[in-house]
């Protein structure tokens, strides 16, 4: 399998990077690598086993320590699982999979059935959202509940805004190395400046070969299938996925929204104010 990695010495300064950062956690943990027929998939392990499972699943161009920072308490109540997701820039396999089709969900609950695990609660941000919704639309046996902040695959911005303010500063800084134009781009996304952030993405947008496939939106047909409870939270300054549009097909289309939260002062990318919040809803639920 061909890498997405553009060079050895650029994974291995993003793999240092993931490193520091799971090492900065300061967490007791165990990694596992699943095989599945989509190649393997490397998971963090974190909390008691004799606690309800938990999946994390961390957004496009992330990575699982990132998943277990977000939400740094679940670990209390759950046993944890932060997933690398396949072909980002992680420790995760390289095999990038039709989000058109229900690959994402047969790989999850690939992982899920290799784990042994049964009544899991899944909690997903931006691009785990459409992981999420396949997993549920493929086969939500195992799914207890879902909880996702600034989904995927419901509704997709603006195209020409996003290009303005995201796409032409992350092309900029990939031709120039120019940090002004990594801190453009991340000013749109992220509510507040997260520094690991720019480290981490200034190295990814160099040396991965990330995946520009324009985003699909869940049919009404597909909805129709998911019977487990989810709880979704919009961020009402999000350039990708707005947030009251979100929330309002969503209410249309998906039957099993018990809860629905508009974030009023984020952006795409919650702070730590709104991840507490967040984190809150699924500990409490």
């Amino acid at each position: 399998m061909k890498s997405l990695f553009k060079s050895e010495a650029g994974k291995k300064e993003i793999l240092g990077l993931y490193n520091q950062k799971l090492n900065e956690l300061g967490i007791a943990y165990t990694t596992q690598f699943i095989d599945t027929r989509y190649g393997k998939t490397n998971i963090i392990v974190t909390g008691e086993a004799s606690n309800p499972p938990l999946i994390i699943i961390h957004g496009s161009n992330g990575c699982a320590p990132i998943g277990l920072e977000t939400y740094p308490n679940l670990s209390s109540k759950y046993q944890v699982f932060s997933i690398d997701v396949l072909a980002q820039p992680n420790k995760s396999d390289g095999t990038r999979l039709s989000m058109k089709d229900d690959s994402y969900g047969i790989w999850m609950n690939e992982v899920i059935d290799s784990l042994g695990i049964n009544d899991v609660t899944l909690v997903g941000f931006s691009f785990g959202g459409l992981v999420i919704l396949k997993t549920l639309i493929h086969n939500g046996a195992k799914i207890k509940e879902v909880f996702m902040a600034a989904p995927a695959y419901i509704v997709n911005g603006n195209p020409l805004r996003a290009l303005i303010k995201m796409f032409i500063p992350m092309r900029r800084y990939m031709s120039t190395k120019n940090p002004k134009y990594i801190e453009k781009f991340l000013y749109e996304v992220f509510t507040d400046r997260d520094e690991f952030a720019i480290q981490y993405l200034s190295k990814v947008f160099i040396h991965f070969d990330m995946d520009f496939t324009p985003m699909p939106t869940i049919t009404k047909g597909e909805a129709k299938l998911i019977k487990t409870p989810i709880t979704l939270i919009g961020a009402k300054h999000d350039v990708i996925f707005p947030g009251k549009k979100m929330l309002k097909r969503a209410s249309k289309i998906l039957p099993t929204v018990k809860k629905a939260i508009l974030l009023e002062d984020s952006k795409h990318v919650q702070n730590r104010r709104d991840n507490e919040l967040i984190e809150a809803l699924i500990m409490n639920k």
